[in-house]
């Protein structure tokens, strides 16, 4: 440390304080803006994990690509079903129609549980697949594989 005039001169290239103490209590406000923002910034976090895992469009995507993949392994004749009790209860939760969840168009299988939204998911077997709600027990889809 160099002196010049009576007060020493820093020749550190890089000071880490933002704010330098005035006084020998006073807490560092950048210290305190830091905690803040990382407080704020893990509580938003945390708020966005804990809605997407309850959220409908986690289910739409689950069940979608679970039709998808059970339509690409099938064969023409085959009759499938799928429980899907908690889907159905999420729709019927969002004000949905049960009846109109899975829809069949082409090699596209989209799931909407919700008013807004959907998830389509398309699958490669060169088939025709209708998809309707087994009117049983309200709890399955019926798919049915026929050829093109």
């Amino acid at each position: 440390m160099n002196k010049i005039r009576g007060k020493e001169k820093n020749l550190r290239f890089f000071n880490p304080s933002l704010f330098p103490k005035s006084r020998k209590g006073d807490v560092l406000i950048g210290e305190v803006i830091f905690l803040v923002l990382n407080l704020v910034f893990l509580s938003i976090l945390i708020i966005f994990v804990i809605s997407k895992t309850n959220d409908a469009s986690l289910l739409e995507e689950k069940y979608a690509k679970q039709i998808a993949l059970v339509i690409d392994s099938a064969k023409p004749g085959m009759t499938i079903h799928i429980n899907m009790e908690d889907a159905i209860k999420k729709a019927q939760d969002e004000k949905q129609d049960i009846k109109g969840i899975v829809k069949i168009n082409d090699n596209i299988v989209t799931l909407k549980l919700k008013e807004k939204g959907g998830y389509p998911y398309s699958f490669f077997n060169d088939i025709s697949a209708n998809a309707y709600l087994d009117t049983g027990n309200n709890k399955e889809y019926v798919i049915v594989i026929t050829e093109k």
